[in-house]
């Protein structure tokens, strides 16, 4: 068995803290091919999915569609932008199979990150190990799409 992934809820929050985030959870499903989200709109809410996959993707220029930078499964925080202002989605997402989520009210809980150091400081680092693996995703995906790959194995 692997390691357990430090991007998903069970392992990033403590049983105390994943209790009063999920005090704030309301069940919210979509279809196949729902957008959960687009790139550029107002962030006010975000979703933990609890079964199917979403796939978060961005708008590439020359692209008739945005391209696909991450796969997120059950257990996974879906959006982050909603942390930080301006309050704009920085990608998008759509459901890749029909999905069951978590959905959160964004205020509430910046409310309740701010009511609650130890959960603020715990639920913060939890988004920042997400946006370093964000990061790393969408860069890695981006080499994938636009890297030179020539025989001689030199960029």
């Amino acid at each position: 068995m692997g390691t357990p992934s430090p991007t998903r809820i069970a392992t990033a929050l403590s049983p105390a803290h994943r209790e009063r985030l999920m005090s704030l959870a309301r069940e919210v499903n979509f279809p196949v091919g729902a957008r959960l989200f687009d790139e550029g709109a107002a962030a006010e809410r975000f979703w933990i999915v609890r079964s199917g996959t979403v796939a978060l993707d961005m708008v590439v220029p020359y692209r008739r569609r945005p391209v696909a930078i991450e796969s997120l499964g059950p257990g996974e925080l879906v959006g982050w932008s909603w942390l930080f202002p301006p309050y704009v989605w920085q990608l998008g997402c759509e459901a890749m199979t029909p999905v069951r989520t978590h959905e959160f009210d964004a205020r509430a809980v910046r409310m309740l990150m701010d009511a609650d150091l130890a959960f603020g400081a715990s639920f913060g680092h939890w988004v920042g190990r997400i946006l370093a693996h964000r990061l790393q995703a969408a860069r890695i995906r981006m080499i994938d799409l636009y890297a030179p790959h020539s025989g001689t194995g030199v960029l």
